[in-house]
């Protein structure tokens, strides 16, 4: 691999994880950083990520082999208007976000489409930030390639190489086809978890009583409304005909349902409850996601003094780290009385393990 010095412009959460992991595979490497917010900045250099921290772009660019793009799509554009008299036309450039046509056809227009690979780490949290970055939220995800059709075989290799390094999966995509799957499973699903919450928001009564109630499933599957309006406001703009479709499919489907249900079609719901679970239980399992995974631990705890505790004095016993704890109020999902919260799955295995030798039954949320 040919890369030796990578600079960042922006260092969130994704830029953030992305030079910290980069520094844990390769610490020799050289960064460089660059971030409108100063705090950002100091925390890399403390935290020794970054060998350089910017607060321009500037010359010190022109040394990188290789240049993520980490901010907005219209904040991306901006500084590539920047490095295209800095960088050499052996400079890789790429960048992160999960709408990659408003991109390409930005380098297209500014000439650098044949240094320009567009990038896509599929994985997240709905936090941001570089105070939430880490160096293994990258690991095992998905991670999206898109070629203008001008870039060399000899990038396409280093970055791969690159990524396959710092433990993600390559996959390369035409880059109106990404927008499209992207479309259908990540912006939809926000759109619909925003929706559900405030569907519920305007059904619900003075005595609040639908979000007090509102746990386990519910509360799961809207997890993603937690994330940044701003960002998503962001998304809606740049992928706008995409999701619009998307959007349609799913208000046709949606119709499909409300019909079976008012005539008692039982076969028609059969067909589609049945269809439904077969594609998500045939989904890979050990794949991150658009958001970081979840290690979660359900048990089933009797109501008495001290049942808690003694879950806990087991686990600390195995030196097995937890990283949150949740008391479920009913049993709605199923899942146990107990949450507990993993950092990792080898810890979810093994907290398992310990607590069926103990005939705990305990349930690992899928």
């Amino acid at each position: 691999m040919n890369i030796r010095t990578i600079g960042f412009i922006g260092l969130g959460l994704i830029g953030g994880s992305l030079a910290k992991t980069i520094r844990r595979v390769y610490p020799d490497m050289r960064l460089i950083g660059y971030n409108r917010s100063k705090e950002s900045l100091v925390a890399a250099m403390a935290d020794g990520t970054l060998n350089l921290a910017q607060d321009t772009i500037g010359d010190s660019f022109a040394a990188c082999d290789m240049i993520f793009l980490c901010a907005p799509v219209e904040v991306n554009v901006a500084c590539l208007e920047k490095l295209k008299g800095i960088v050499r036309e052996d400079c890789i450039l790429t960048d992160v976000g999960s709408v990659k046509t408003p991109i390409h056809e930005a380098v297209e227009k500014l000439g650098l489409a044949a240094q320009f690979i567009g990038g896509h780490p599929m994985a997240g949290s709905e936090r941001v930030g570089y105070q939430n970055a880490a160096d293994r939220l990258l690991e095992n995800a998905y991670f999206i390639l898109t070629l203008s059709g001008k870039t060399p075989d000899w990038m396409l290799e280093d970055y791969q190489q690159l990524v396959q390094d710092i433990g993600s999966l390559p996959i390369v995509l035409d880059y109106r086809e990404h927008d499209r799957a992207t479309a259908a499973i990540s912006h939809m699903p926000h759109m619909i978890a925003y929706t559900m919450v405030n569907v519920v928001r305007r059904a619900d009564g003075p005595d609040h009583m639908m979000q007090q109630l509102a746990a386990g499933g519910f509360k799961d599957i809207t997890r993603i409304a937690s994330s940044s309006p701003d960002m998503w406001k962001q998304i809606c703009r740049e992928n706008k005909d995409a999701l619009l479709d998307i959007l349609g499919r799913f208000q046709g489907a949606l119709s499909d349902l409300e019909e079976a249900i008012r005539s008692g079609d039982e076969e028609a719901l059969d067909h589609e409850f049945r269809t439904a679970r077969e594609f998500r239980d045939n989904m890979p399992r050990k794949v991150r996601g658009l958001l970081a995974p979840s290690f979660i631990l359900g048990v089933d705890l009797a109501d008495e003094p001290g049942a808690i505790a003694v879950v806990l004095m087991i686990l600390a016993f195995q030196r097995i780290n937890l990283q949150n704890l949740e008391i479920a109020y009913n049993r709605d999902s199923q899942d146990g009385i107990l949450r507990i919260y993993l950092p990792d799955e080898d810890s979810l295995l093994k907290a398992r393990d310990v607590l069926e030798a103990r005939n705990y039954t305990t349930y690992i949320a899928t």
